[in-house]
């Protein structure tokens, strides 16, 4: 889930292949296909490590800070529906990061969107609370919140495209996986974080003590871009830059001639709503009146179950190349929103080992689908298009998990079973991402150019 790679992929981990001798036919590509899966890595590690940052953010300090004179429940709506702004922004950030990357390049366009995340994020972290610049305060959250959004609307989908288009045939799956395990090391490392600084004394944590994992963001950005600089750009664009088959109009192509695959994409996308259920509902409700458990407490449970995650998204990868993207993605998204009841159940008990239990358990499981939506939903397009149209569907998929929260918030009802109804609206969200992955063609035993010509 966005629980949507950590430590344990970084140093003296395997890359996905081995480098074959330098002399050896393919060795450049395979190299390349190494750095793309890499760059992949921290920049979705980087995008996602200020995800969870403002996730945890908006659970537990926005409200009090940006949004005081609305009372508690209505600064915990507020601070929540900021949170849920920035996927308002993402499809306009996908038109923009789209466009420049089909036709301009892949590696530019996700330049781009590392830098614009990174300096909205830093400037979160630097933004005074209404205390101090009255209503300008949230005002600029908002804006700092919507500068996100538009630079997630093209950071996977082109980490995507660009690592897809280099990897060794065969092999899709795994080297695209990179991209989710970077997510899933963002959400990690940004749990972490915040999980130090939530056992600060109240009055720090709200005054400065929060703002310290925002300005880390700022080295992380640096190490990601340097990464990135060296990755060239694929064949497929190349070649299409070559032949004069890059679209005029990208979003126009891909409305008219793959508007079936768009529609898959959004369905299957619904899956954002299990990381966000998890990571932002659920700290939400475990740190109310009703459960009362503390959020450092959740947040270690959700940082274990990522732990989890990490190991398994590699593997379930690698089978999806075997037996193909399909059958694993609707597994497991069906089999997850039936345990999205039980994770829920455990929540609200408060009782951390059952918590941790079920994180793991949904974590493991989840994390099929969110290992291979990447090539899933890259195999869908053909390169001319293919920033454009994975950047399209899913951010347009991702809106409803973006607001999520919120909703789930509003479902909720009283009492020690309040957490029901939000159960029944996430495994609905989830059995119809798993069945919309059924409706296209299998992908996964497709060449490049196999792709290009579907």
């Amino acid at each position: 889930m966005q629980l949507s790679t950590s430590p344990a992929l970084a140093p003296g981990s395997a890359a996905p292949v081995a480098t074959p001798p330098s002399g050896s036919p393919g060795a450049g590509q395979k190299n390349m296909g190494k750095r793309a899966a890499l760059s992949a890595f921290f920049g979705s590690l980087v995008e996602y490590y200020d995800f969870m940052l403002f996730a945890s953010a908006s659970a537990l300090i926005f409200g009090p800070v940006f949004f005081a004179p609305l009372g508690s429940l209505g600064a915990m709506l507020a601070s929540l529906g900021t949170f849920g702004v920035a996927y308002l922004a993402r499809p306009v950030g996908a038109v923009l990061f789209g466009t420049f990357g089909d036709k301009v390049g892949r590696k530019r366009a996700l330049m781009w969107s590392l830098n614009l995340m990174g300096v909205a994020t830093v400037v979160i972290g630097l933004l005074p609370g209404y205390g101090t610049i009255g209503i300008a305060a949230p005002i600029l959250l908002v804006l700092m919140r919507l500068l996100q959004g538009l630079s997630a609307g093209g950071e996977q989908a082109g980490s995507n495209s660009l690592t897809v288009e280099h990897a060794p045939e065969g092999k899709r799956g795994l080297y695209a996986s990179w991209t989710m395990m970077g997510t899933t090391a963002g959400n990690l490392l940004g749990a972490v974080a915040f999980m130090l600084v939530a056992l600060m004394p109240h009055d720090i944590l709200l005054s400065w003590g929060w703002r310290v994992p925002f300005l880390i963001a700022a080295p992380m950005m640096l190490v990601a871009a340097l990464i990135r600089r060296s990755v060239e750009e694929t064949e497929s664009f190349k070649e299409n830059q070559r032949t004069n088959q890059s679209p005029n109009v990208p979003l126009k192509e891909v409305f008219v001639h793959h508007w079936r695959s768009v529609l898959r994409v959004i369905g299957c996308c619904l899956l954002a709503v299990m990381g966000t259920i998890v990571s932002v509902y659920g700290l939400s409700y475990a740190a109310g009146d009703h459960v009362g458990m503390n959020p450092s407490t959740y947040l270690l449970a959700i940082t274990l179950g990522n732990v989890a995650m990490m190991v398994a998204l590699p593997l379930w990868a690698k089978f999806s190349d075997r037996v193909g993207r399909r059958p694993v993605f609707a597994t497991s998204m069906i089999v997850a929103g039936l345990l999205i009841f039980p994770f829920l159940l455990a929540v609200s008990t408060g009782n951390f080992w059952l918590v941790l239990i079920a994180a793991v358990i949904v974590s493991v499981v989840g994390g099929a689908a969110n290992g291979i939506q990447s090539s899933l939903y890259t195999e869908m397009f053909p390169s001319r298009v293919r920033y454009t149209g994975v950047a399209i569907g899913t951010q347009i998929g991702y809106m409803v998990g973006g607001f999520a929260p919120a909703i789930a918030k509003t479902l909720e009802g009283e009492g020690s079973t309040g957490w029901v109804p939000v159960a029944v609206f996430a495994c609905t969200a989830l059995v119809v991402s798993g069945v919309c992955s059924l409706l296209g063609k299998e992908t996964s035993k497709l060449n490049l150019k196999q792709l290009d010509v579907r």
